[in-house]
């Protein structure tokens, strides 16, 4: 149980660390049974907060245990959990058939070769387990890591890609890669809402110099990220999927922490960016050029 709530949950590990646990009982070298032991004593601390009701419907729906999970019922339910967690039933699959589960769809990088998507259709699961297109490290020119990424989508298609150009035709070749293995849905993540276009020939320019190493602007960095999602989205528009976009998360604000543990750990926040603007501009330019996809923001 400590392994299947307490793994990756980076909503407990917030909620963890707010309680001022240590980070030992989170991530660090603590057995399973103290890191349960200060989720348990944590729980209490967060009524109100969807957590704590998300806790006792899995402990209700999945276990049948009716308790409320604290410091007195620690150990009996730590050790009903992982009793019935040895049972038939109680694997992932197990779980997602109890749960009457349809579809799965997870997140996935444009560079990502989606083998296991292949491997689980193959095998003919009853639960259709989906890719979800996730281009962040596409949109994300200004951040470290990004000319790497740039060289992990040139091995999966296997070639150069050397222009703004030549990203938007690897990037189709994925998209539609994606579309074969079932995916239907995209989403994208923007601390704030870029909208400032330009040209194929300037466009090619800022890829370039990112390439080389140069130091690009926010003007640079805006028109990028502004011509990049215009072309995608018309892209999903033409092959029916969903199109998410979620804003306003500043992200990895705790650097120490960012360099032990990485990103999606818990350490981001809530920004406080204007976005009504933009993002106005650039639904508009989408459903004034290529359409606009059916939108979840």
């Amino acid at each position: 149980i400590t392994e299947l709530w307490l793994g990756g949950d980076h909503y407990k590990w917030r909620a963890l660390r707010t309680n001022g646990v240590d980070e030992r009982y989170i991530t660090g070298d603590a057995s399973d049974w103290e890191k349960f032991q200060k989720w348990a004593e944590t729980v209490p601390y967060c009524m109100r907060n969807p957590i704590y009701h998300w806790t006792h419907l899995e402990l209700r729906t999945a276990f049948g245990i009716e308790k409320l999970l604290n410091p007195d019922t620690a150990r009996e339910i730590y050790d009903e959990c992982n009793e019935k967690l040895q049972q038939p039933g109680f694997s992932a699959r197990g779980l997602m058939q109890r749960y009457n589960v349809e579809v799965v769809c997870t997140t996935d990088d444009p560079a990502d070769s989606l083998e296991y998507h292949k491997a689980l259709a193959d095998e003919g699961f009853e639960v259709k387990v989906l890719p979800a297109f996730r281009p962040d490290k596409a949109l994300g020119i200004e951040l470290p890591g990004y000319n790497e990424w740039v060289v992990a989508l040139e091995n999966v298609i296997g070639r150069r890609v050397e222009s703004f150009t030549e990203l938007k035709k690897a990037l189709l070749e994925r998209i539609e890669f994606f579309a074969e293995m079932g995916c239907r849905a995209s989403d994208h993540a923007f601390t704030y809402v870029p909208y400032n276009r330009a040209g194929e020939e300037e466009l090619n320019a800022i890829f370039s110099r990112q390439l080389k190493g140069e130091a690009l602007s926010k003007d640079e960095i805006d028109k990028y990220k502004t011509e990049l999602m215009l072309f995608l989205a018309g892209e999903y528009n033409r092959l029916g999927w969903g199109m998410e976009i979620h804003i306003g998360a500043m992200r990895n604000n705790n650097g120490v922490m960012f360099k032990k543990l990485g990103p999606d750990t818990g350490y981001d926040s809530v920004a406080d960016y204007e976005i009504a603007g933009s993002l106005s501009r650039l639904l508009d330019a989408m459903l004034c050029g290529a359409g606009l996809p059916k939108t979840v923001l």
